[in-house]
């Protein structure tokens, strides 16, 4: 194959794994949209507002609990057999799973039934979710051609986060638009669901016209394909996967609270209007589009981890004064809020894709970072919109929250401290991964193939 032929088809790559990432984005931002706004009075009735809305964000963090089963899985799929037919897996489980939380019957018609099916469905869309960032990661990366721009190549699947975000916000926000409030909470919430069915299949398109990574096709040659590619991740590389859920601590919850319990608290604590909220989301999120590869590139220029300690900082900056303007509700003040937290955000977002896969060979990388990266679904993004409402109901103040955000976005530092920056490194076998850990650690070179390859 020609150079011109791996460029061409390096760059379709990335483009599939962006649409691919933003489609699967856009059906799991859709549940917690819903939950904020609508699952809480429809699936879990209750005459205290406070217990229902944490009822509605429970079902939105099982989802979250799910996505680590979903790493676990895929991962090993994704390692043993491919990274191509593993996302197109997760791709089919994530939209199906989708359109029918558009068609489950509320409390008023079937009962508790409704809130269990949509538990399980909300737990399906967290499995899919699971199993396909470290395979859109590694399928936009694992070209030779983005040896030296892997941030910005990784950057375009995150950029398919915000891309996912923008368009479910704006379906929720035309349908909201198209009728009665009443109208809403009846049909409208379900029509964006349902419109998951289309970009299904403009998914499926354009993922099966993707090739196979080289570094997979290289390492069935040589046979270096793991048995037990979850086995060896865990075994062997323990200490990234930790590292790599807790880098993402600061990253995730914040994330969640800026765009999914912003619209709780803005509607029910400063008395906002919700069109209000969703325009300054939608313009956050497009904002985010720019600010998503910009930071990507610009690791590539100073380092992944250097960004990612930038990041973490300038986060821990923000917690109390994000806060502090949407308290003011002044709507100057509340635009400007809502408007930086998503760039400021993406410092760490951009950036993170590339650190968390290059601290794996390619053997576990799609194992080896899934887990590690869902595993932070647990721990911070999963029970943040839960935690903040706890505390702003405990407290009675956001004062509380902020301290939340900046104690975590702390933890996101000091773990990035931690983990080694190999963004100058091999990338693409296993033998040149090794080499750059031993040279790191003044060793000798490992033996290159996983454990569970070995004969």
């Amino acid at each position: 194959m020609s150079d011109a032929e791996i460029g061409r088809h390096a760059r379709r790559a990335v483009i599939a794994s962006t649409i691919g990432t933003m489609i699967e984005w856009y059906d799991f931002y859709l549940y917690g949209l819903a939950a904020a706004l609508v699952f809480g009075k429809l699936y879990f009735p209750s005459q205290d507002p406070y217990s229902a809305t944490l009822l509605a964000f429970s079902t939105f963090f099982l989802g979250f609990v799910a996505r680590p089963v979903g790493a676990v899985i895929f991962g090993h799929f994704g390692d043993r057999i491919g990274r191509k037919g593993t996302l197109v897996a997760t791709l089919l489980l994530m939209g199906i799973s989708t359109v029918c939380i558009g068609l489950v019957p509320t409390y008023e018609q079937i009962g508790v039934w409704g809130a269990v099916a949509l538990t399980v469905l909300r737990m399906l869309q967290g499995i899919g979710v699971g199993g396909e960032w470290g395979g859109a990661i590694a399928v936009a990366t694992e070209w030779s051609k983005f040896d030296k721009r892997r941030g910005l190549a990784a950057s375009w699947p995150q950029f398919g986060s915000p891309l996912g975000m923008l368009l479910a916000v704006a379906a929720i926000t035309f349908t909201s638009w198209a009728g009665s409030p009443e109208w809403f909470e009846t049909i409208g919430w379900r029509i964006p669901f349902l419109i998951s069915a289309l970009l299904i299949g403009v998914g499926l398109y354009i993922r099966l016209g993707v090739l196979e990574t080289p570094v997979f096709k290289e390492m069935q040659e040589k046979n270096e394909v793991a048995k037990a590619p979850v086995v060896d991740a865990i075994r062997g590389y323990w200490r990234q996967i930790l590292l790599t859920c807790l880098i993402r601590t600061g990253q995730q919850a914040p994330f969640v609270l800026f765009t999914t319990f912003l619209l709780s608290y803005g509607t029910k604590n400063l008395g906002l209007e919700k069109p209000f909220l969703f325009n300054c989301v939608l313009a956050a999120a497009a904002l985010s589009l720019f600010t998503t590869p910009f930071f990507g590139y610009l690791s590539d220029r100073i380092g992944r981890k250097r960004m990612y300690l930038i990041g973490a900082f300038t986060m821990m900056a923000f917690a109390f004064p994000y806060f502090w303007m949407l308290d003011t509700k002044i709507p100057m003040l509340i635009v400007f809020a809502v408007l930086i937290s998503l760039p400021i955000h993406d410092m760490q977002y951009a950036p993170q894709a590339a650190f968390i896969a290059e601290s794996f060979p390619p053997s576990v990388r799609y194992s080896g970072s899934s887990i590690g990266y869902q595993l932070a679904s647990i721990t911070s993004g999963g029970p943040a919109p839960m935690i903040a409402a706890y505390l702003l109901h405990t407290y009675g103040t956001s004062s509380a929250i902020a301290a939340y955000l900046a104690f975590i976005a702390a933890i996101s530092f000091v773990s990035a401290m931690f983990l080694r920056d190999r963004s100058k490194e091999d990338y693409t076998t296993n033998e040149g991964w090794a080499r750059g850990e031993a040279l790191a650690s003044g060793g000798a070179v490992p033996v290159p193939a996983p454990v569970s390859a070995r004969p």
